[in-house]
């Protein structure tokens, strides 16, 4: 008989984590039944429709969803809350409201009444005011007593994905199963890199729209991973300084005629900006505005060009056949903030294997101290904070 597991996705963005646990669930011959996903921004919400369903698949704010669910259950709950209050490349707001959405996502958890549940975050999260308030729910007479958490920060390059970005997982589980512990890492000792990611990637892009095409709701789309090799019209002066970095190169390898006017003032620091990717390494995370030279290192590893929305995709694990609603920007938006679709996988096989009774010794709890991990190298993280704007 082929096990059934009931799945929920908070925070479900275009649906890297979803993607990867379906991987997973494929690779361990289960069956899994999408009981809702929930998702605020309606192109993000309708790229998850378009790959994995329309009709569990709910574009509302977690408040609005709760008020109106009636019953729920799960086995499963999946979900990212926002990172903005936490990230290191935001103003690490205390304040911002996105901070406490994760107070849903337990009521959530209370409600369904799932054995297990996985909240991604930035690494921050953990030594947040937040994550204080989470782990105090699960002490007695607590809103989540009945769980435990087991928080750990990973490298998803570890875990087969082809970009170096750390993230924070905790791993929920009921009390009556035994602690889950984090899989153990599959690619530590070889890392994934950018020239394997774009096997079969054309090198040079293909015009600067998206296909003419709109869902029946009249928003764009979808459109196939592979239809997103689209370029940017460049001005003389970009081209001119894309011209002047060599591979690996970045914004300190410009002659002074083509500095921008912040550049010469600081010729220290800042080394991802108008950076090329690397070959042969993984690529840098991933952000919201990857096709934007000046904001990190997002230069093609040879071309005259940022890495366009396929090739981003790609470096975030998604399948060429997976559906992308919304103008360009939703849609690099969405790239930007998914889970990379490997470490999803990686995390998802962990507790279907868990919680049928396969886990081995190779999947036992592999310590990770929070503490040492959350100072960034800043050798393989460096951060672009002087940003001209760039045609």
């Amino acid at each position: 008989m082929t096990e059934r597991f009931r799945v929920i996705d908070l925070f479900a963005g275009a649906g890297g984590l979803t993607q990867g646990w379906h991987n997973a669930a494929v690779s361990e011959s289960v069956d899994t039944h999408l009981t809702a996903a929930v998702e605020f921004d309606r192109f993000a919400a309708s790229t998850y429709g378009a790959n994995f369903g329309q009709e569990a698949t709910f574009a509302l704010p977690i408040e609005s969803w709760l008020e109106s669910a009636g019953e729920i259950g799960a086995d499963v709950i999946l979900g990212g809350p926002p990172c903005q209050g936490f990230s290191a490349l935001g103003k690490r707001d205390i304040d911002d409201p996105r901070n406490t959405l994760w107070r849903a996502y337990a009521e959530t958890i209370v409600r369904a009444n799932p054995t297990y549940f996985i909240i991604e975050n930035v690494p921050p999260f953990l030594k947040s005011v937040e994550f204080e308030s989470l782990k105090t729910t699960t002490e007695p007479g607590g809103l989540l007593a009945d769980y435990r958490l087991e928080p750990f920060v990973v490298t998803s390059a570890d875990y087969g994905a082809f970009q170096n970005r750390r993230r924070a997982v905790v791993i929920g589980s009921h009390k009556y199963v035994d602690p889950v512990g984090l899989p153990a890492t599959t690619h530590h000792d070889r890392w994934l890199t950018v020239r394997e990611a774009f096997e079969g990637i054309p090198e040079r892009s293909v015009g600067y729209e998206l296909p003419d095409r709109s869902t029946q709701a009249g928003l764009p789309g979808p459109f196939r991973t592979d239809e997103l090799h689209f370029g940017r019209n460049y001005s003389d002066l970009s081209l001119k300084r894309f011209a002047h970095i060599p591979k690996g190169g970045n914004r300190h390898d410009l002659p002074d005629d083509l500095l921008a006017n912040c550049w010469r003032g600081n010729r220290r620091g800042a080394s991802d900006v108008m950076g090329r990717l690397h070959w042969d390494r993984p690529s840098v995370t991933i952000r919201t505005e990857f096709f934007k030279p000046e904001k990190g290192r997002f230069l093609h590893p040879e071309q005259p060009r940022a890495i366009t929305h396929f090739e981003a995709a790609r470096l975030q694990g998604f399948p060429d056949d997976f559906m992308w609603v919304g103008k360009k920007t939703d849609i690099a938006r969405q790239i930007g903030n998914a889970v990379p679709v490997q470490l999803g996988e990686a995390l998802s096989r962990h507790i279907i294997k868990h919680a049928l009774g396969r886990a081995t010794a190779s999947t036992a709890i592999r310590t990770v101290p929070v503490d040492a991990v959350l100072t960034p190298n800043p050798a393989l993280f460096e951060i672009g904070d002087l940003e001209p704007s760039i045609r």
